[in-house]
């Protein structure tokens, strides 16, 4: 079974061996594992939010289609040369009405005016608009109030300022946010061409674990990170396929699997698959494909196991088991594997620049990933403390955070007043780009 590997000559997940691989090593070589983007589909526009454009969108049409005015008021033809950008003229003769939707016939005289309303064509003559709360009417003509605030050609919003026709409005890759759809269905268009959603296998085992709304027993714990899991997947357009909870048995675990490698485009566990485990899940695992482990220097999240599963070669990421961890580690890895499937780079977390305010401990080495909380203050700098307690099984600080403060492997330490890179945990503007 051969396996692909990068452009820039990186070595696959599986010639990795036992080596302590850093966070973008892991992020790289993972990458491997996605040999080509899904395929595209055509998807209704009312359907469409969350999804990534296949292809960029241009524009069929001028947007404004015709120029137009920006408010109600009256539109009226430039008395002077259009070199003139003031006039005094205080009374302006009345040659008709126009409203949004509404043709006007003719073509307006110059020093004349018409009534229009915020979004209505500008008549042929017309250049310029005055609001109506500068203006007194009657049925002849208008009285404009303070004529010196008047300049040539204000309040119009000319054809195609927003885009031109041909332009590209939206570029390929973007995810469609509620501003992307409306700027869509501005230009007429009903349906857009985007990447297929990764179908991914998500599933727990062990006979301890104990569905949420069942009797706990003694010695038993609650399934936590498949619902983790399933929210992280959903929030990236993802599409779960859910397996439940697997028994400690390697025959049911291993139909399972089988079954989610026909179907998903991805398989995700969490825990029992380390090295020195000696785990039904793993045996399983490694009886319908080729699996790796790695220790990656990061904390928390230090084993990952990946593979592909049976001849469909359906990729497989093994994250740890304590459930911070699993987050972390979504968040560097799988994300961009999700990102491949749909055509873009395997990139790393988009990230801002905070001010420490606090002192943290860190150890050369490995890649620290503390859960923290980023804030403005007056003077419109970004700050950032810590959530407290840091251990990989305190689910409760993923809800306290709103960021991951990424400490390097070369650091030893942060003092207070340090600047330091935050990964947000909310989607950035930045997801916007391709």
């Amino acid at each position: 079974m051969s396996h692909a590997t990068l452009s820039s000559g990186a070595l696959s997940c599986f010639d990795l061996g036992e080596q302590m691989l850093s966070v973008e090593q892991a992020r790289t070589a993972l990458a491997t594992l996605i040999e080509a983007p899904l395929g595209k589909e055509k998807c209704a526009l009312a359907q469409a939010h969350g999804r990534r454009l296949a292809e960029a969108l241009h524009a069929p049409i001028d947007v404004p289609q015709n120029t137009n005015a920006a408010m109600d008021g009256i539109a009226l033809a430039w008395p002077g040369q259009a070199s003139e950008t003031e006039s005094q003229q205080t009374h302006w003769p009345l040659a008709g009405s126009i409203f949004a939707g509404d043709p006007f016939i003719g073509q307006v005289a110059r020093g004349a005016c018409v009534r229009i309303t915020t979004g209505a064509p500008l008549p042929a003559g017309t250049d310029t608009v005055i609001m109506r709360e500068q203006l007194q009417e009657n049925a002849e003509y208008v009285v404009v109030l303070q004529p010196e605030r008047v300049r040539h050609g204000q309040n119009v919003r000319q054809s195609g300022e927003d885009i031109q026709q041909g332009e590209v409005a939206l570029p390929a890759g973007i995810r469609l946010d509620a501003a992307s759809l409306g700027l869509t269905a501005s230009l007429g268009i009903d349906s857009v061409n985007v990447w297929r959603r990764p179908r991914v296998a998500v599933f727990s085992t062990g006979n301890e674990v104990t569905a949420p709304g069942e009797r706990l027993p003694a010695a038993g714990i609650y399934d936590a990170n498949r619902f983790t899991l399933t929210g992280l997947l959903q929030q990236q357009g993802a599409e779960v396929m859910d397996l439940g909870i697997l028994p400690d048995d390697q025959a049911q675990i291993q139909a399972a699997l089988e079954d989610a490698a026909a179907h998903a485009d991805l398989v995700l566990t969490s825990g029992g698959v380390s090295v020195g485990q000696a785990d039904f899940t793993r045996a399983a695992l490694e009886s319908l494909g080729q699996l790796a482990f790695w220790r990656v220097a990061i904390r928390p999240g230090r084993p990952l196991a990946c593979g592909l599963l049976t001849e469909r070669r359906t990729p497989l990421v093994g994250l740890p088991g304590n459930p911070v961890a699993v987050m972390v580690t979504f968040l560097q890895f799988v994300i961009p594997l999700l990102r491949r499937f749909q055509g873009q780079p395997a990139s790393p977390p988009d990230y801002l620049y905070a001010i420490a305010d606090e002192s943290l401990p860190s150890r050369a080495g490995r890649t620290d990933y503390l859960r923290g909380v980023f804030h403005s203050t007056a003077d419109g700098r970004l700050h950032v403390r810590s959530t407290g307690a840091q251990g990989s099984g305190i689910l409760s600080s993923m809800v306290a955070a709103n960021c991951l403060i990424e400490l390097p492997d070369s650091c030893t330490g942060v003092a207070s007043g340090d600047i330091l890179k935050v990964q947000p945990l909310m989607p950035m503007a930045g997801e916007k780009t391709v």
